[in-house]
């Protein structure tokens, strides 16, 4: 295993090998031959049946998991960001200091900038326990997004939210993706969704998982007819297998 920070403006994801060892010490493999690239400022989705591995190529991605077979190599910098499918603020710290906490050396003016991009400014001073749902996700962000990331992980994000707020959501990451150039993978198991929002869809199999198909997606989505969009989600259908 190795992770190298590589100064190109590109993440490399190769997992040759990833297994989890049982009780009895048997092997299980979760991940095999899986690779990928992003270039700087693209979007890339991760779809697939559940248990196949996503969220632990993202524990991967991140650096939380070191023990597998392969490589990994950061863009410019190495910064990671990561919002995980609950926002998993300090219930005791109030929004502002969730995100301090995170970004210490963020100026005043980046973190209220960012607040008002998120919609976040009258709840600052707020405790996680006292948002609702959407606002704490929001939160999620604004404390991934502080760190200015050159690599931001989404892990299932907008998870268990209707349908308005996912997309008024879906139109606040796209803006501050696309005004900080970063590059993002996203794990989600919503077709729509994906397509939404990135650039590259890789469909992956069921466990041991690797990437089945990689579907690009036209950039801007407002050049993308819904004929173009049902064809894209017709063809990741045909290649999901069931989970």
């Amino acid at each position: 295993m190795s992770r190298v920070g590589d100064r190109a403006q590109r993440l490399e994801a190769r997992v040759t090998k990833k297994s989890f060892r049982t009780a009895s010490g048997q092997g299980v493999p979760v991940i095999a031959d899986l690779s990928f690239v992003l270039e700087e400022g693209e979007t890339g989705a991760l779809i697939g049946p559940s248990g196949c591995g996503k969220s632990t190529l993202m524990r991967i991605l991140a650096g939380l998991d070191r023990n597998f077979e392969g490589s990994v190599h950061l863009p410019a910098d190495g910064r990671v960001g990561m919002v995980f499918q609950e926002p998993r603020l300090l219930p005791w710290r109030s929004v502002g200091d969730n995100v301090r906490l995170a970004a210490p050396d963020a100026s005043e003016a980046e973190v209220t900038a960012l607040f008002a991009a998120l919609g976040l400014l009258e709840h600052r001073t707020h405790f996680p326990g006292e948002l609702s749902v959407g606002l704490a996700r929001r939160a999620a962000l604004a404390r991934a997004f502080a760190i200015r990331p050159t690599l931001l992980l989404l892990d299932e994000p907008f998870v268990s939210l209707d349908a308005p707020l996912a997309r008024q959501l879906h139109g606040d990451l796209i803006r501050l993706v696309e005004s900080r150039r970063m590059i993002t993978v996203l794990v989600t198991h919503d077709v729509d969704e994906a397509i939404a929002l990135a650039d590259r869809i890789f469909v992956l199999s069921a466990r041991p998982s690797h990437v089945v198909a990689e579907i690009r997606v036209k950039n801007p989505r407002a050049a993308m007819t819904g004929e173009e969009a049902q064809a894209v989600a017709a063809r990741i259908e045909g290649l999901r297998q069931p989970g």
